[in-house]
Parts: C-alpha cells; structure tokens; sequence
C-alpha cells in the first residue's frame, strides 16, 4: 500500500511532464511541417560535386 502512496505522485508528475513537452512543441511550431523532414531525405545536396567532374 505504501508503494502506491510513492509512485502515484511520481506517476502524475511524469504525465504532466509529458503533456506539458507536448503543449510546448505544438506551441513552438514541431508539428507544421510534417512532410518537410521527409522530403529533404529526398533531395540530393551534392549539386557542387556534379559540377566539377
């Protein structure tokens, strides 16, 4: 019983941890651009070394 009375609190305060890293990435603008991150993967940087070969 004493166990619940410990982790309880603990429990409670890594949710509120949790919803409140959320809040401030949706705040800060991490989930505008979903697909960006995706494409660039997608897009060659190396235009300098097709160049001069």
């Amino acid at each position: 019983m004493s166990g619940i009375i410990i982790l309880l609190p603990i429990a409670l305060g890594l949710g509120l941890m949790g919803l409140a890293a959320f809040f401030w990435a949706a705040r800060s603008g991490q989930f505008e651009d979903l697909e960006g991150a995706s494409m660039r993967v997608l897009i060659d940087d190396n235009d300098d070394d097709t160049s001069s070969s």
